[in-house]
């Protein structure tokens, strides 16, 4: 089979209003892609920068992937979240991007957005906090029903990945 080998980190985020941000990851494939070694979804730590708006996490990837077929190539889906000084955490944005599909290294720069809710759950999060947030997390990478909804664009994500491709030839896997 062929073999998709993605290494990497989140670098961190940017451009977001507020500091003490953390972000939950995760990789999504299609039904021909089978994981080797690695982990499909993560969290990174909360970094609250003091000088700032850049938030560190260094949150490193390391997946390993085989496939029969390029349908389904690999996505990675992000969310931001914004924790408080009680503790408590609010999303602060959805984001995705493909992985590359040449080998190399790449550095990325995910753009987020979060839902902008009635005019009563905006006012509520100005006063009380939280805010709408997808019932079904399948939107942030599945392009049908995110179109109909209303948001704002909020901060970005930086990645740097490396993409190493094996096999492709031998498998008749035109990449």
């Amino acid at each position: 089979m062929a073999e998709v080998h993605v290494i990497g980190q989140i670098v961190g985020a940017s451009g977001f209003s507020s500091s003490s941000l953390f972000c939950k990851w995760g990789i999504h494939t299609g039904g021909a892609w089978k994981l080797l070694s690695g982990l499909r979804e993560g969290q990174t730590q909360v970094d609250n920068p003091q000088l700032d708006d850049v938030a560190y996490w260094s949150h490193p990837i390391d997946v390993h992937f085989a496939t029969k077929g390029l349908q389904g190539w690999p996505k990675l889906h992000l969310q931001v979240w914004h924790q408080d000084s009680f503790g408590r955490c609010e999303l602060y944005g959805y984001g995705f991007c493909h992985v590359p599909s040449s080998p190399g290294f790449h550095r990325l720069d995910c753009v987020t957005w979060r839902p902008l809710g009635s005019w009563q759950e905006q006012l509520s999060q100005r006063f009380v906090g939280g805010g709408p947030q997808l019932l079904n997390s399948d939107l942030i990478y599945m392009g049908a029903d995110r179109y109909r909804l209303q948001t704002c664009a909020m901060g970005t994500v930086h990645l740097q990945l490396a993409v190493l491709l094996r096999n492709f030839d031998r498998y008749g896997v035109e990449a």
